[in-house]
C-alpha cells in the first residue's frame, strides 16, 4: 500500500506522519512531501521524503507517478495569508488540490483521497446548530477554495474515479507560536501564554464561543476517514468541542497547574469569524465512528503536551 501525505512538514501533517509510522502495516510505503522537510517527518525511518512545490506541474507529475492508494491532502496557505495574497492563495488552495486529485485518480483509479477542508466554508453563521446540511456562504477566499475543492472531489467520487472525503476541520490547537497566518491563531496563543504563566491579551471577549479540536483528535479523524468504505458520505463535519474563551482558559489553567491571567478584547471581526460559533450537530460523524476530543480537560492536556 502506498500512502502520500502533503503538507507533511506542517502542524497537522507532522502529527499525522508520526502516527502513520506507528499504525500502518509494515509493508506500506509512506511518502511525505512539502515545500521543505525539516520536521518530524524526516525522523521516520524508511519514509520517502520529497521536497518540492506542488503548484509546479513537473513536480506534481513526478510525485504522483507511482500512484497512491491513500492520499492525505493537508497542504494549504492559511486563510489570512490567502486573503492578503489572492493569486498565491488561488494557486495553492484551489488549482493545486484539483490537479492533485486528478493526478491521483489518473494514476490509481478509486484511490482514497482524504482532504482537510475547513469550517470556513460556512462563513458567518446565522443558525443555532450547524451540520453538513447547513448552507455554505464563505466569507473568505480560503473558505471559497475549500468549498470548490469539496465539490470537485464529490464529483470525482460520483464518477468512481476517486474514493474521496472532505473533513471540515475547525481551528486546531495549539499551533506553534510562530504560525501567524491563521485568523484563529489567537486561540492557540492562549495555550502558550497560560501554559508559560504569562498574561494573554485576547483579541475577543471572554464570552466568544469557539470550536476547539486538538491536533491529536484531528490526526485520529484523518486516519479513521481513510478507512471508511465506498458509499460513505463525501463531506463530514467532525466532532469538535464548543466552549467560550473563558471556559477554555479555565481548562488550560487547570491542565497547566497555573492561574490564568487574561485581558479580554473586543475585535468585532475576529469575534464574528471565530467567536460566534453555533452548536455542532455531529450525529453523522459519530454515526460513522468519528470521536473527537472527550472534553475540555483532555483537549487542554493534549494541546499543552504537543501531541
Amino acid at each position: 500500500m502506498r500512502i502520500l501525505v502533503t503538507g507533511a512538514d506542517g502542524y497537522l501533517g507532522s502529527g499525522l506522519a508520526r502516527r502513520l509510522a506507528d499504525t500502518v502495516p509494515g509493508l506500506s510505503r509512506l511518502t511525505f512531501t512539502d515545500r521543505q522537510l525539516v520536521g518530524e517527518a524526516t525522523r521516520i525511518a524508511g519514509a520517502d521524503l520529497i521536497a518540492g512545490d506542488l503548484t509546479q506541474a513537473d513536480f506534481l507529475d513526478a510525485l504522483t507517478e507511482p500512484g497512491f492508494d491513500i492520499v492525505f491532502h493537508l497542504a494549504s496557505l492559511p486563510g489570512g495569508q490567502a486573503e492578503a495574497e489572492p493569486e498565491r492563495g488561488r494557486r495553492i488552495n484551489l488549482t493545486m488540490p484539483l490537479d492533485l486529485a486528478w493526478k491521483a485518480a489518473e494514476k490509481r483509479p478509486g484511490a482514497r483521497f482524504v482532504f482537510a477542508s475547513s469550517i470556513a466554508v460556512y462563513g458567518d453563521t446565522v443558525t443555532d446548530v450547524i451540520s453538513e446540511a447547513t448552507p455554505t456562504a464563505p466569507g473568505l477566499s480560503y473558505g471559497a477554495h475549500k468549498l470548490m475543492t469539496e465539490m470537485y472531489l464529490s464529483d470525482l467520487n460520483r464518477r468512481g474515479e476517486l474514493s474521496a472525503i472532505s473533513l471540515r476541520f475547525p481551528g486546531l490547537v495549539a499551533r506553534p507560536p510562530t504560525e501567524s497566518g491563521h485568523g484563529s491563531a489567537f486561540m492557540s496563543q492562549m495555550f502558550h501564554k497560560i501554559g508559560a504563566g504569562e498574561e494573554f491579551l485576547s483579541p475577543v471577549p471572554a464570552s466568544a464561543r469557539c470550536w476547539w479540536m486538538s491536533r491529536a483528535a484531528a490526526v485520529e479523524t484523518l486516519l479513521h476517514a481513510s478507512t471508511l468504505q465506498a458509499g460513505a458520505p463525501t463531506v463530514v463535519l467532525p466532532p469538535a468541542l464548543s466552549a467560550t474563551m473563558a471556559e477554555m482558559a479555565d481548562a488550560i489553567a487547570i491542565a497547566a497547574g497555573r492561574t490564568a491571567s487574561v485581558r479580554w478584547g473586543d475585535d468585532a471581526r475576529l469575534t464574528r469569524l471565530f467567536g460566534a460559533m453555533p452548536e455542532i450537530d455531529a450525529s453523522l460523524a459519530r454515526g460513522l465512528g468519528f470521536a473527537g476530543d472527550a472534553d475540555l480537560q483532555s483537549l487542554a492536556r493534549a494541546a499543552l503536551s504537543g501531541a
